[in-house]
């Protein structure tokens, strides 16, 4: 059986963009709205570390993971 899992780097971009493009702006332009922002960079490392897991669990029960690229990709 294999078990559909997105693809890391869908996260790896959202943390990128967060990161390095949408932090400088925000903290010159809102700077009150950077902690939420802090806290949804917080959320996705969660995300992906958990996604993780699930996988590392799925695999040593000897399911095969397929990562998935778009959501129409069957």
């Amino acid at each position: 059986m294999q078990i559909p899992v997105p693809a890391h780097i869908h996260y790896e971009l959202l943390l990128r963009i967060l990161e390095r493009q949408t932090t400088a702006v925000v903290s010159q332009a809102d700077y009150g709205s950077l902690e939420d922002l802090q806290e949804l960079l917080r959320t996705l490392r969660k995300a992906l570390a958990q996604q993780k897991l699930l996988e590392e669990r799925w695999e040593r029960q000897g399911f095969h993971l397929d990562p998935r690229w778009s959501y129409e990709q069957s």
